[in-house]
């Protein structure tokens, strides 16, 4: 897309006049305005079809107006002034589209010959003679007419003042420029003397033509062809053009902006677009911006009619001819170009631009234009657009209101206002361009420039312009390999959100979000992220993964459980490479076997179908026929009488394979599935979307029994969503990276468009799954991964081999959540799977590395949102402690063995009655209401003592346990 400004730049300048001596491509081009109203003096160029002019010579003066055109016409002519005094000839004009060739000729004061009839053009030469008659000399000079709004006037002569007649150089006596023998004279040699050191144009009257005169003669020609032919053209295209263009707002015409991706608390996340633009309401922009903005591109922008005549035929001519590409003057013109190129209007390009800057002035305001246009332009830095610029160079808003805090100052506006000359450098020229961080001098001098106009215009009192400082310390500095331009954020750790938010987008029906316009506020919390990416990124020092090798990668997810908002996402360093978060390739790549992780999903199952928590397993039985549960060779004391509690804290796999057995495969899957597992792979690498089957249709033929310890690859994304489903007591929420959009429409108002749904629903029973996080709480403290503060959290830890029957582990996990945060991290390898180990070398398993990722993330991120210290309920014994299908085989009950008692009168051993362990005796030990009697009372009735071997009742005291005095024995007669 062409653009503003020097025009062999490739981003595009605006062409306008700048102080005088001003630094760049201006500066050489001999078509540069001189004066502050842009405006050129008639000394600083050549005559038409005229040598160089030589020194003015003093004398009085004439002058031709040559011709006129109206647009997409042109005129050429001269014209030949005689006499002594002043004079002037008014040589035609020219309606569009046709063209004579002749010459007109004024003679003294007053006196008019050889007049073009009106509507033609004229096309010749203007001779002037000098006051002594007509051997003196003088020569027409073709430039603009006076601006008429859509109307191009092309030729007016002006004519230099001559010098007297008089004898020596330059006089019309023999020695003169005219004289016989003088230098460019009509005597023998047959030049008129108007060429530079006397060898002037050649006289028709005098001598065949020289080859460089019939050389001149064809260039003329040519270029009158190339007029007639501009004119002809030109009247079948004005009405087109004038009647088909409309005029629209940036807006309209589909402005190329960015869609603005925010982390939850509005600050940006990415851009995404062609390029980075923000269009903003012209109306609420500072105002001292456009002011800024016209002091340095268009003073007398609020005063004209919107086109500059003379600049537009300069330009035209310029272009025309092979010449560098000259811009337009005018804020208008430039605005008016910038339409006509990005709407692809293809008829003559300085007729459309002054067509359609025409229609700009008369159909819309001088605020309006201004605000389209400071939405339209490049400021350098690979910002479109003044809110963008003003992010970019200084932070700031162009929206904040003169006076309040952040509003950009009179200084800032100047320099955004310098940079549009020339934000760039330019690679043909040499010149640096007008960013300070590039070009610091030549952008001091263009922003002193832009304030000394501010106050000439009154925008800024002279008070104001005297206390002005350059802004060096709120002018950011820019690295463009760090720059937030259109698609900005891809190529960051946090770039694959970018990747769910267009998916969101499009299951929302929103596909048009690349052309922007779009503000999308999204789940991901910024201190939740930055806490995510220390723990787990390897280039972190912090971070447990820093000292393992390079191909080691780890992926976290974290998703809030009361509403399924992805709090944090890492999968990589960018959006644009293998994401080790979620699915790749169309979803088709992407799981990881989550080993023991997957057991809670199968404890979830288990409970739903009334199987305890508390019911026994045998942890021996690990053969099933030919198939051999792996278990890492552990073996377990509890043997054949192990609680399903046990083998989930110690993380035996041999129950889980059997209640997946008793159950059914697909009872497995379901449970996954209803919690938040979209997705898994089968032992062949192919991914089963879970939502499009039925359990019962992919269990056992994909998933077998193995599915009850986590054989099968699932995403981190869809464990930690199913993690956050049982930590919200086995209610799902689906996990979503979007919270609102908002579009922007033509009155620059964002209205929302779409959001998230909140569609809870209960999938487990809330006392089921109490009691299985009462059970997963004990595992963190377990592997000495417990939450400071006594914070309550549960978790899981899984290892999957890396081949069968080996040490080897080719993916660790942990697992775990609080009632207010879920998350999940794996660790593994990039590229080809290979073994993980701990950087001591040993065999990484979940509670190593994994679990310390895990736990630095969520002591970090409960610090950062400053959460309390929220407990999860209760445990709830549900389920029968019993269930058949159960497999533990509970060992014999243990007789008690009898101490040898070596009381000679046994009155203390465990076997006489009345005393010992057993006291009392018989079926009834001590009888009554307090069996074995009471201190100091034996056995019997209250106040009976007995008979011989105790017996009877005791006293409402239970025996204590304690060993009590052996009473005298009574003596028997």
């Amino acid at each position: 897309m062409n653009s503003y400004g020097d025009p062999s730049s490739a981003r595009g300048r605006a062409r306008t006049s700048g102080p005088d001596g001003e630094h760049g491509p201006e500066a050489e081009n001999p078509y540069r305005r001189s004066g502050q109203d842009g405006s050129e003096s008639s000394a600083q160029r050549p005559a038409a079809g005229y040598g160089d002019p030589g020194p003015p010579r003093p004398a009085s003066s004439g002058r031709a107006s040559v011709g006129s055109a109206s647009v997409g016409s042109a005129s050429v002519g001269s014209a030949s002034v005689r006499g002594p005094a002043s004079g002037s000839a008014s040589v035609g004009s020219a309606s569009v589209g046709s063209a004579s060739v002749g010459s007109a000729s004024v003679g003294g004061p007053g006196t008019s010959t050889g007049s073009a009839s009106a509507g033609r053009a004229q096309v010749g030469r203007a001779v002037v003679p000098g006051p002594a008659g007509p051997s003196s000399g003088g020569r027409a000079t073709v430039s603009g007419a006076a601006p008429v709004a859509g109307r191009a006037t092309v030729g007016r002569a002006s004519v230099r003042p001559v010098a007297p007649a008089a004898a020596g150089p330059g006089g019309s006596g023999p020695g003169g420029p005219r004289g016989p023998q003088g230098p460019g004279g009509s005597g023998p040699d047959g030049f008129d003397g108007s060429e530079p050191g006397g060898r002037g144009r050649r006289n028709r009257r005098s001598g065949p033509p020289s080859k460089k005169a019939k050389r001149r003669k064809r260039i003329n020609l040519l270029i009158a062809s190339f007029a007639v032919l501009i004119m002809l053209a030109g009247a079948g295209v004005v009405g087109l053009t004038w009647f088909s263009t409309t005029v629209k707002s940036p807006t309209d015409f589909g402005e190329p902006e960015t869609t603005t991706i925010m982390y939850a608390d509005g600050s940006q996340l990415a851009k995404l677009g062609e390029q980075n633009r923000t269009i903003v309401p012209h109306e609420k922009i500072n105002p001292v911006v456009g002011q800024a903005v016209m002091a340095a591109e268009d003073q007398n922008f609020l005063d004209h009619t919107g086109i500059d005549m003379k600049g537009i035929a300069r330009a035209a001519w310029n272009n025309f001819t092979g010449g560098t590409t000259q811009g337009a003057s005018t804020i208008t013109q430039q605005y008016a170009r910038h339409v006509a190129e990005l709407t692809d209007i293809s008829y003559s390009r300085k007729l459309r631009e002054a067509l359609l800057a025409s229609k700009l002035e008369q159909e819309l305001s001088k605020q309006e234009i201004l605000g389209y246009y400071l939405n339209a332009i490049y400021f350098g830095r690979g910002s479109y657009g003044i809110e963008a610029a003003a992010q970019t160079y200084f932070g700031k808003s162009v929206l904040i209101p003169p006076g309040e805090e952040g509003a950009i100052t009179a200084s800032e506006a100047a320099v955004l206002a310098s940079v549009i000359k020339q934000p760039e450098p330019d690679q043909v020229t040499g010149h640096k361009g007008f960013d300070p961080q590039l070009n610091k001098p030549a952008t001091v001098d263009r922003w002193g420039y832009t304030l000394n106009n501010m106050q000439g215009k009154g925008w800024i009192s002279a008070e104001e312009r005297a206390a002005a400082v350059f802004p060096d310390e709120s002018l950011r500095e820019y690295d463009p390999k760090k720059a937030c331009g259109s698609n900005c954020g891809v190529n960051t750790p946090s770039g694959n959100v970018i990747n769910y938010v267009r998916d969101e987008l499009e299951a929302m029906g929103i596909t048009d979000w690349r052309k922007g316009r779009y503000r999308i506020k999204t789940t991901i919390d910024s201190r939740v992220q930055k806490a995510a990416q220390e723990a787990a990124r390897r280039s972190s020092k912090t971070s447990p993964m820093s000292k393992l090798p390079e191909n080691y990668m780890a992926a976290l997810v974290a998703v809030d459980p009361n509403n399924g908002r992805v709090l944090a996402y890492y999968g990589g360093e960018s959006g644009t490479d293998y994401d080790y978060a979620g699915a790749n390739d169309g979803g088709t790549t992407g799981g990881h076997a989550p080993g023991s992780t997957f057991k809670i999903y199968t404890l979830a199952a288990a409970l739903k179908a009334n199987i305890s928590m508390d019911t026994h397993w045998d942890s021996t039985k690990i053969k099933d026929g030919d198939f051999e549960i792996s278990n890492a060779g552990r073996t377990h004391q509890c043997a054949k009488w192990c609680s399903l509690e046990e083998m989930t804290i110690q993380s035996y796999n041999a129950p889980f394979y059997w209640i997946a057995k008793e159950l059914g495969p697909d009872k497995i899957v379901e449970a996954a599935r209803d919690a938040g597992v979209r997705a898994m792979w089968n032992n062949d690498a192919k991914v089963i979307n879970l939502l499009d089957s039925k359990p019962e249709d992919v269990a056992p033929s994909q998933f077998d029994k193995q599915i009850g310890y986590g054989q099968y690859g699932i995403t981190v994304l869809d464990h930690a969503n199913g993690v956050a489903t049982l930590a919200n007591r086995g209610t799902y929420n689906k996990a979503h990276f979007i919270q609102t959009v908002e579009e922007r429409n033509s009155a620059g108002e964002w209205v929302k468009v779409g959001g998230e749904q909140l569609k809870p629903k209960e999938v487990f029973q809330p006392e089921q799954m109490d009691s299985l996080n009462a059970v997963l709480q004990k595992i963190p403290g377990n592997i000495g991964k417990a939450l400071k503060g006594g914070r309550s959290a549960m978790g899981k830890t899984g290892t999957w081999e890396l081949r069968q029957n080996t040490r080897d582990n080719g993916d660790a996990w942990m697992v775990g959540a609080t009632p207010q945060i879920a998350s999940a991290v794996w660790v593994g390898t990039k590229g080809k799977r290979e073994a993980v180990k701990e950087a001591n070398g040993n065999p990484m398993g979940g509670a190593g590395t994994p679990a310390a990722i895990w736990d630095k993330f969520m002591e970090d991120a409960h610090a950062e949102l400053k959460y309390k210290n929220e407990q999860f309920k209760e445990k709830k014994n549900t389920g029968d402690p019993n269930h058949p299908a159960a497999n533990g085989q509970s060992p014999a009950p243990v007789v008690p063995t009898t101490p040898e008692c070596t009381d000679p009168l046994r009155i203390n051993c465990p076997d006489n009655p009345g005393g010992g362990p057993n006291p009392g005796g018989g079926p009834n030990p001590g009888g009554g209401p307090n069996p074995g009697g009471g201190p100091g009372n034996p056995g019997g009735e209250p106040g009976n003592p007995g008979g011989p071997g105790g017996g009877g009742g005791g006293d409402d005291n239970p025996f204590d346990g304690l060993i009590r005095p052996t009473p005298t024995p009574t003596r028997w007669r």
